[in-house]
């Protein structure tokens, strides 16, 4: 998907895309909808030329990445490293400043899908490891109410955590939840 509000540039973009060999399922200018031209389109990746890209523009960038992710290559006349910073920031996969040659373009685009999809590896990873401590966490706070309410070692407190886990077939984490759900109900 191409989004850039002069229409010459978007013409001459979208012919080197198709020398390329790639498709351009849609051209949208800059002040459409950028969320809801991906959510209509679901394209590939977005691409996105512009003299200078704006805080609306990065804002609608940050709601693109966060709702609807995948690699965005912007173009851009602005070097200026803190709007480089903001844009990478908002989801951009790579930026390039003076850079909108044909001839590179397969290229860039390919940098920008491995650096996304290295990214949402890195993303994938992240959430991965909090909801592993959340559960280490819980588990904790469990065996410390067992270890409260039964004067329970911590072992202890452990042990009859693992076994109500396995007697209702149950992650250990999810019994800890439930099991802190009912103590902060006072049952």
């Amino acid at each position: 998907m191409l989004v850039d509000d002069d229409r010459g540039r978007l013409a001459r973009l979208q012919e080197a895309l198709a020398d390329a060999g790639h498709e351009v399922v849609a051209c949208v200018g800059g002040n459409e909808d950028l969320l809801l031209a991906v959510v209509r389109h679901a394209p590939d990746v977005v691409l996105i030329d512009t003299e200078a890209p704006g805080r609306d523009t990065l804002e609608s960038l940050n709601r693109v990445s966060r709702e609807q992710p995948r690699p965005i290559l912007l173009f851009s006349d602005n070097g200026d490293t803190d709007t480089i910073r903001r844009a990478i920031r908002a989801g951009v996969s790579a930026y390039v400043v003076d850079g909108l040659v044909g001839s590179r373009l397969k290229s860039l685009i390919e940098v920008a899908i491995a650096q996304f999809d290295e990214h949402q590896q890195l993303r994938r990873e992240v959430e991965s490891v909090r909801a592993r401590l959340n559960d280490r966490d819980d588990i904790d706070r469990a065996k410390a109410v067992l270890m409260r309410r039964a004067h329970l070692s911590e072992d202890q407190a452990y042990e009859r955590l693992r076994r109500m886990a396995m007697n209702r077939k149950l992650r250990l984490a999810d019994v800890a939840r439930a099991l802190l759900a009912v103590n902060a109900e006072g049952v």
